[in-house]
């Protein structure tokens, strides 16, 4: 009889310690640094989405939130570098070049990286099924087929599409790379314009519209951070456009079959849940494509171009109204 209490007792005691652990894991607060190339809705989504979906996973987290002001060579190598002495438990890379910059500043911090389309090219892991260092994360690469059989859809007579890209986004080539490989497959000719200038921008794409039919924008940092003085200029030429993904909708591009920049966010704290609360080193976890898609099409460019709503097309897609954004951005500004 006491032989059983007595290893009741240690059951009992064994039980406590695996609860205190448990709690003492839950309780802890992680510090996260995040480097994010610059402010545009895009790179701003996927920080919103990582910070919401932390919470609902009941991590608890301080952010230290650093914005290099699209300033690679200097602002973002001395943000990493910060984050590198000040000892964080991971850094949010957000953007291509942001990911490298803290890369060249840590071996030892767990990394994570987000709005990254190659991230095997860009050199930020060995493979994607297998890092094999301290970073891994999310990419935002399309399916870029899936969006040029849309300009057909909308209107069959379109033959010629341009691009307008910053040149030194390596994330912009790979993209063009791919919509080279699939145009020709759908009969359509490809036209590029690179910039490495915003100012060179409204001039360049000016005389781009002049010899397409429709325009692709690409997941492009300079692009998305002048989406409305693009998409002024494509309205103003009457043209279709179509987007890599959800935000540059709502910045006023036509439509999109894309991913969601806040719902990548959501997909990254899952996998920072995985690093810091499980205990996955980086190198073990793959890096993945975002999980979901979304059909948009924005109401103010379709009324602008002169588009039916009743378009086929349109039928499952969620109709996006950039004015209503505008007054919900200007409510919660007063």
């Amino acid at each position: 009889m006491k032989t059983k209490r007595v290893l009741m007792t240690l059951a009992l005691c064994l039980v406590l310690g695996a609860c205190s652990k448990g709690k003492k894991t839950a309780g802890k607060s992680y510090k996260i640094g995040v480097n994010q190339l610059m402010e545009h809705k895009a790179l701003d989504d996927v920080r919103e989405g990582f910070q919401e979906e932390l919470k609902n996973l009941g991590v608890s987290f301080e952010l230290d939130y650093k914005n290099a002001q699209g300033d690679v060579s200097s602002n973002s190598n001395i943000i990493a570098s910060k984050f590198a002495q000040d000892k964080v438990d991971l850094i949010l890379a957000i953007s291509t070049p942001s990911a490298q910059s803290t890369l060249q500043a840590t071996e030892e911090i767990p990394v994570l990286f987000s709005a990254v389309t190659d991230a095997v090219g860009s050199k930020l892991v060995k493979s994607n099924e297998k890092p094999g260092g301290n970073a891994t994360g999310t990419i935002d690469a399309a399916d870029v087929k899936e969006q040029l059989e849309m300009f057909k859809k909308l209107d069959p007579k379109i033959k010629t599409i341009g691009i307008i890209y910053n040149t030194s986004e390596s994330n912009s080539e790979v993209q063009i790379k791919e919509v080279e490989k699939y145009s020709k497959e759908l009969g359509l000719e490809v036209k590029v314009a690179g910039i490495n200038n915003v100012n060179d921008l409204p001039q360049s794409l000016q005389s781009l519209v002049k010899k397409v039919d429709a325009m692709y924008l690409l997941s492009d940092n300079m692009i998305a951070n002048s989406i409305s003085v693009v998409t002024q200029i494509l309205n103003e030429n009457k043209m279709i456009s179509i987007s890599a993904e959800e935000s540059q909708v709502k910045g006023g591009a036509l439509m999109t079959k894309g991913l969601s920049y806040k719902e990548l966010g959501k997909q990254t704290a899952k996998m920072a849940k995985k690093i810091l609360v499980d205990g996955v080193k980086p190198a073990d976890l793959p890096v993945e494509k975002a999980e979901k898609t979304f059909l948009a099409v924005n109401k103010s460019t379709l009324k602008a171009l002169g588009i039916s709503e009743q378009n086929e097309i349109f039928k499952d897609a969620t109709i996006i109204d950039q004015l209503e954004i505008g007054r919900a951005s200007c409510r919660e500004r007063v």
